[in-house]
């Protein structure tokens, strides 16, 4: 992960990302971590304690929400996962994500 005097190349570390689901820690700030994840297949149903933040970087991807609608982002788009919401991300082809998540979450593991 950067430290805050490094910058960061989000392209160059999308491409070190080679199988479904593999992720890189980007930057932390706030208590969160900015984190890019390679989104291929089909994420199991699960749930977090915060609010979840997607940016599609690029491609294209899904995120099913329990009991509401299905909801698709492109390039560019932005989506919040509010808190304790179940949900599943998707792509039926390779696409590039940027979300947060919090420090504690990632102390729970």
């Amino acid at each position: 992960m950067s430290t805050s005097k490094d910058a960061v190349s989000i392209a160059q570390l999308a491409r070190t990302l080679l199988v479904s689901w593999d992720t890189r820690d980007l930057v932390s700030a706030n208590e969160s971590v900015l984190r890019i994840v390679r989104v291929e297949g089909t994420m199991d149903w699960h749930r977090h304690e915060e609010d979840q933040l997607f940016i599609c970087w690029e491609g294209r991807f899904t995120i099913e929400l329990e009991g509401s609608e299905v909801v698709d982002l492109e390039q560019g788009d932005v989506f919040v996962v509010p808190r304790r919401t179940q949900h599943k991300t998707s792509s039926s082809s390779v696409a590039i994500a940027l979300m947060s998540i919090g420090l504690h979450t990632m102390a729970r593991g």
